[in-house]
C-alpha cells in the first residue's frame, strides 16, 4: 500500500461556480472514473486539497461523499483508498448500461424538440476540447453531463440517477492511452455525430451511434497496469 505523491494528479484548480465540497467531489469522481486515482493507493486529504489549492476540509467532506457512494473506503489516520473493480464487474456495468442507455437514448432522441437539443451543443464541444488538450478529468465531467442531460428528455428521473450512477463506478483506465495516441479526439466527436443524429430524428442511427459509443466505452475499461 503505497501513499500517492503531491505531484502525480494533475487535478484542476477550483473555481467558485458552486459550493467547494460539490466542484472537490465532482473533480474527484472524475479522476476516479479516468483512471487518475487509481485502486489500492491510499490518498490523504491535504495531498489532494494542495493540488486543489484549497483547504483539506472540503476534500474530506467529498470523500467521505464518495465513501458513501462505495467508491473509496476509508483507510484510518491515512486518508482513502480507491475501491478497486473486476473485469467481471466492468463487463456487467456495461451490460446493464447497455440495456437501460440505448433504449432511453432512442426515446429522448424521439422526445426532444430541435429547441431542447441545440443548447447540448456547446456541452459536446466542450467533451472535443477536452480531448484535444488532454484532460481527461474534464473529458469524463463533460462527458457524464452530456449523456444525463440527453437521457433526461426521455422524462424519468429515476433513470437518469441509475445511469448516473453506474458512470460513478465506471473505469476508464484506457483514456491516457487514447489520449496520447491521437485517438481521444475521434472518440469525443461521437458524441456530436449523436446529437446531429437526434436532431435529424435519425431514430435508427441515433441507437447504432450510441451502441457503438458504449462499445468504446468498454473498450476502454481495461485492468489498469502499473
Amino acid at each position: 500500500m503505497s501513499i500517492e505523491p503531491l505531484t502525480a494528479l494533475n487535478l484542476p484548480s477550483v473555481q467558485e461556480r458552486r459550493s467547494l465540497r460539490e466542484q472537490v467531489t465532482h473533480a474527484l469522481r472524475a479522476a476516479l472514473v479516468s483512471g487518475a486515482l487509481r485502486p489500492g493507493i491510499v490518498y490523504s486529504a491535504p495531498v489532494l486539497a494542495a493540488e486543489f489549492g484549497v483547504s483539506a476540509t472540503p476534500v474530506r467532506e467529498a470523500m467521505l461523499d464518495l465513501t458513501k457512494e462505495g467508491l473509496v473506503e476509508v483507510v484510518r489516520n491515512k486518508g482513502f483508498r480507491i475501491v478497486g473493480l473486476t473485469d467481471k464487474d466492468l463487463d456487467d456495468f456495461t451490460e446493464i448500461r447497455a440495456l437501460i442507455e440505448i433504449p432511453a437514448t432512442v426515446s429522448a432522441a424521439g422526445i426532444a424538440s430541435t429547441s431542447q437539443l441545440e443548447p447540448l451543443r456547446p456541452l459536446a464541444r466542450e467533451i472535443v476540447t477536452a480531448a484535444e488538450a488532454g484532460d481527461l478529468i474534464a473529458y469524463v465531467e463533460a462527458d457524464r453531463r452530456f449523456h444525463l442531460a440527453l437521457l433526461a428528455f426521455a422524462g424519468n428521473r429515476h433513470l437518469v440517477d441509475t445511469v448516473g450512477d453506474l458512470r460513478k463506478r465506471s473505469r476508464l483506465y484506457g483514456l491516457t492511452q487514447l489520449a496520447e495516441a491521437g485517438r481521444l479526439v475521434a472518440s469525443a466527436e461521437e458524441h456530436e455525430v449523436l446529437l446531429d443524429l437526434a436532431i435529424a430524428k435519425d431514430l435508427v442511427g441515433v441507437e447504432q451511434a450510441i451502441r457503438l459509443h458504449l462499445g468504446h466505452v468498454r473498450s476502454l475499461w481495461a485492468t489498469p497496469q502499473d
